[in-house]
């Protein structure tokens, strides 16, 4: 029978918490999504991810972790209606009650630091109010770690291959791929995989171009027109990276270095000292 602490704080005693508290304030706390990808990886493949980096981050930070948040905010994904696409999406008000919820309750325990950590770049959107109203209300430091994907792929670009042009750090391409043959190469079916597509909504007219997945679309050479369109709308096949030259040594590399990253950041955030003046759990209006 193992004696060791588990660092999922789910799979932990209320004497296993106790015993974190004494060495950290600090706690990661995983959020996913359950949206469409591409025809050859999950629909949790944004959770996935985010669970492979955060359980070798909490290792390297000696830190726990909450229990992962599977769903997030995914309108966009939701397809057309009763097509059968599976996505789950939680409202943007939802979402924000879910987070600061969740918030007020390890507070109310004692963690002062809250790192929220996802792989979902939409999740990103409805979150600044609710980080505010956080810390307004208690005093606590809540922080968000959106692991680099999309345009902000600087940490981890040397590891791709993909050109600019193959936008190797977005949906269903090479870093998703590539991480999901290493953490659940099962869930992986490259036999479905399909060419990347990706294109300006076709009812917008030939003057428009898009070229990944922003909230933003380019006209007469400027990308400043924010337009809320649904993901297919623009990625026939919800694919817009190249998915055909992933592979798992290649995600290894990814989740160690992204891992690596967050957990010198909590690092640095044991360092800080912070005064939380409110810990109660009594409203829960933002």
């Amino acid at each position: 029978m193992s004696s060791k602490r588990p660092y999922n704080i789910l799979e932990c005693s209320y004497i296993d918490v106790q015993e974190w508290l004494k060495e950290t304030d600090v706690i990661l706390i995983p959020i996913g999504s359950c949206e469409k990808h591409g025809p050859h990886i999950p629909l949790g493949t944004d959770s996935f991810i985010t669970m492979a980096v955060v359980e070798k981050a909490a290792e390297k930070a000696n830190v726990p972790y909450a229990p992962l948040v599977p769903y997030g905010y995914s309108p966009h994904h939701m397809g057309e209606m009763g097509k059968g696409y599976g996505s789950i999406t939680l409202r943007g008000r939802t979402f924000r009650y879910l987070i600061y919820d969740i918030a007020l309750s390890l507070i109310y325990h004692g963690f002062n630091k809250l790192v929220f950590v996802s792989h979902h770049g939409s999740n990103t959107k409805v979150i600044d109010d609710v980080l505010r109203a956080i810390r307004y209300k208690t005093g606590a430091l809540p922080v968000w770690y959106k692991t680099p994907t999309e345009r902000d792929i600087k940490l981890i670009k040397d590891l791709l291959k993909s050109p600019p042009e193959e936008a190797p750090g977005w949906h269903s391409g090479e870093e998703e791929t590539s991480v999901l043959m290493y953490y659940r190469p099962d869930l992986v079916k490259m036999e479905h995989a399909q060419p990347r597509s990706i294109h300006a909504p076709r009812w917008l007219g030939e003057k428009f171009i898009k070229t990944d997945g922003t909230p933003t679309i380019e006209f007469m050479g400027s990308e400043n027109i924010w337009i809320p369109l649904e993901h297919h709308e623009y990625s026939d096949n919800a694919t817009i990276g190249n998915p055909f030259i992933s592979n798992p040594e290649t995600g290894k590399a990814i989740v160690e270095r992204i891992s690596t990253h967050l957990a010198e950041f909590v690092k640095e955030l044991k360092k800080i000292s912070i005064e939380v003046y409110y810990r109660e759990f009594k409203e829960r209006a933002l």
